[in-house]
């Protein structure tokens, strides 16, 4: 038991929570679809494709972060923020998390291919764009789009998995949330603004300096809140939907409100309280939508 806990803690399981509820949504949006089309009288089975959806996403959220903070190692034992974490602990070795990624690469890959087809060849794809952000804040300062994209794959991955087949409505979903993680990601990043400048780390926060920064989330919540629009609009959303969308929109506004360039005592709350809440919140009213309306 206490393995698990190190390894939960390992990879910040409390953070499934910004990308799990639009994997839910995706896969509302894909229930809703193949039911319009007759395709889908088995409740067993859409409870199954549910299963794996989740499956596949704690795993490839295992692989991501204790993949990141493998590779990040180095820095994070010279980081004071940082230097707590299980690796510069020694709480777990290096190569016991290098096999732990391995064995959710692996999990994730077993997972798809009792999803679909298209899933499965798909996978590879996946896997590399959310293992290959942990690169990039070595060479960009466009690390925070990155963690978005990947992130962003989740409803798009959900609703392929009932569906298996594209459709714009959750690639518009994607766009929402690879502008709302970015966002927030570069505020939870402006910790260790002058870390990454000594260090030759890129972030946006170290380009640009705090103030800009924060303008540069801001736009890119503000591009977030507008891709809802957009969603509800080709998606003909009906009032959950609505109501949804403007908690979410208060939600992003508040975490500008409580953190300030001369003032970063409250990142914390505006990076998991403020989104976590977020996200759950909207991907009810969401769901709630897609079944009621």
């Amino acid at each position: 038991m206490q393995v698990i806990r190190r390894y939960a803690s390992l990879v910040t399981f409390s953070h499934t929570v910004f990308a799990m509820p639009f994997a839910l949504i995706g896969f509302g949006l894909g229930i809703r679809e193949v039911m319009s089309r007759g395709a889908i009288t088995d409740l067993k089975s859409a409870g199954m494709k549910l299963f794996l959806i989740i499956l596949c996403m704690v795993f490839a959220r295992n692989a991501a972060m204790a993949f990141n903070r493998y590779l990040d190692r180095g820095f994070d034992a010279l980081n004071p923020r940082t230097a707590i974490r299980e690796i510069p602990m020694g709480i777990l070795k290096g190569k016991s998390v290098l096999i732990f990624v391995l064995f959710n690469v692996l999990a994730f890959m077993i997972a798809t291919w009792f999803i679909n087809t298209l899933c499965f060849y798909l996978a590879p794809v996946a896997l590399f764009v959310i293992l290959f952000y942990s690169f990039t804040k070595r060479f960009t300062s466009l690390c925070h789009l990155v963690l978005g994209l990947g992130l962003s794959l989740a409803p798009i991955g959900a609703y392929l998995a009932v569906t298996g087949s594209f459709s714009l409505i959750p690639l518009i979903f994607s766009a929402v949330v690879v502008s709302w993680v970015a966002g927030f990601d570069i505020i939870y990043a402006l910790q260790d603004e002058q870390f990454d400048r000594e260090h030759d780390l890129h972030s946006i926060p170290a380009l640009l300096g705090k103030p800009l920064a924060l303008r540069v989330s801001s736009l890119l919540h503000v591009v977030s809140a507008v891709s809802l629009i957009l969603a509800g609009w080709y998606g003909k959303a009906g009032m959950f939907y609505w109501i949804g969308a403007t908690l979410f929109s208060v939600m992003l506004i508040y975490q500008h409100r409580v953190v300030k360039p001369n003032d970063l005592s409250r990142v914390n709350i505006a990076f998991m309280t403020a989104n976590g809440i977020a996200s759950v919140i909207f991907s009810a009213f969401v769901l709630l939508d897609i079944f009621i309306h």
